[in-house]
Parts: structure tokens; sequence; C-alpha cells
């Protein structure tokens, strides 16, 4: 296999190191810092990790691995402020798509870190659950459990009642089963 060029490589996979860092995070600046300090420790490697099979999901795992890190050092957990900061407005947005993803990512950020890292993985991402365990360096067992486990604290989370509907279905789209 021939060797990835890292600025193009980084280029490429920026927006969508981006979005999985902001689902992990629930902060688009902080998400931007998570993914560069990613890129920052996978240049310093990047002639090993370019020649691996698969460098996406050595990626994946040190952008998951430096959340938890950041998360584990943050020493404050909210910014207090006495003003809500304005919201910039992005044409053509619907309404309802920008509220319902508002009360996702509320609901994602009770989650613990572990389990909200295997939920957007898994299902934000459409990861198998081998790679998600892969990337979390753990089995694929636990990824099932983890993700049983997440989706049943976001089944019962208040702010997502009114999107349950009754109808059993899951944030995936699926029944419930994990088969």
């Amino acid at each position: 296999m021939r060797e990835l060029d890292f600025e193009g490589y980084a280029a490429s996979r920026w927006p969508r190191l981006v979005r999985t860092a902001y689902l992990l995070t629930g902060d688009h600046h902080e998400a931007e810092d998570v993914v560069q300090a990613t890129f920052a420790k996978a240049f310093r490697n990047w002639p090993r990790i370019s020649r691996l099979q698969e460098p996406d999901a050595y990626v994946h795992r040190a952008l998951v691995n430096n959340n938890l890190s950041r998360y584990r050092r943050r020493r404050v957990r909210q910014l207090l402020v006495p003003v809500l900061p304005d919201r910039a407005h992005t044409a053509g947005a619907d309404h309802r798509d920008v509220e319902e993803r508002s009360v996702l990512l509320q609901a994602l950020a009770q989650l613990p870190q572990r389990q909200r890292a295997v939920v957007v993985l898994r299902y934000w991402e459409d990861m198998s659950e081998q790679q998600v365990a892969e990337i979390l360096g753990c089995s694929p067992g636990n990824v099932k459990s983890q993700a049983s486990r997440g989706l049943a604290k976001l089944r019962t989370h208040p702010a997502l009642a009114p999107y349950a509907g009754g109808s059993g279905s899951t944030t995936d789209g699926t029944n419930g089963d994990d088969s």
C-alpha cells in the first residue's frame, strides 16, 4: 500500500472527524480542538500510520482517546455566563430539525463518556460493532452492552419523550433488536 500524504489525508477527513468530535464533546470549538490535537499527534507518527491497513481506524481511536483524556483533565464542566450567546441562524435550516438535533445532543451529553462514544460511533458514524471495539480497545460484547445501556438511557430521557412516538423504534431507526 502506498504511503498517504498527511496534508491531503487531514484535509479530506477534517469535516467528518469534527462532526464526530462534536457529537462526543457537545461543543463545536472543543470538537475542533480535539481533532487538531489528534492530527498533531498523528503527524508525529504519520510515516507509520499511513502504512497501516486502516489508518482511519487508528485516527478515530486517537480521537476518542483524546476526547476521553480531555474530559478527565477538565476541571470546570461548564462555563457560566450571565447572558446566553447569540446563535447563528443557518439559512434554509428547518427550525424543527435544529430543535430535534439540540434535544438529541442534550440527551447524549447525559450519557457517560464511554457509552456516548459507543452510541456516536455505532449509530451516528454507522460503524460495525467490531470497528467500534477496535477503536475503543474493547470487545464487541462490551460494545453491545454499552450500546444497549446507552440506547436504554436515551429512550428514557425526558427530553426525548416527545419523539418516542410509542412505536418502539430506537434512535437508530431499528426496532431495538441487537441481532
